[in-house]
């Protein structure tokens, strides 16, 4: 019998995208290392997976990231 037993963080209410199980969960049910979240609602879990694709677009196309590069090319 364990002393502790490992609680995942979060409460009723608050929804996570799992990238291990692909679903939503309420709760959460996984590890924080293998999930997204917290949402406020299921829809926004349900789309977590294109909200941050459309992140890491924006952030890959943002023209302020690759700034300090294209004035420095010589400099590693």
């Amino acid at each position: 019998m364990a002393l502790f037993k490992k609680r995942t963080v979060g409460k009723p209410g608050e929804w996570y995208y799992c990238l291990v199980h692909q679903k939503v969960e309420e709760g959460p049910d996984c590890p924080a290392k293998d999930r997204f979240g917290p949402y406020t609602t299921r829809a926004e879990a349900e789309h977590a997976m294109q909200t941050a694709q459309e992140r890491n677009l924006e952030w890959e196309t943002d023209p302020k990231w690759h700034d300090a590069q294209a004035q420095n090319p010589d400099d590693d």
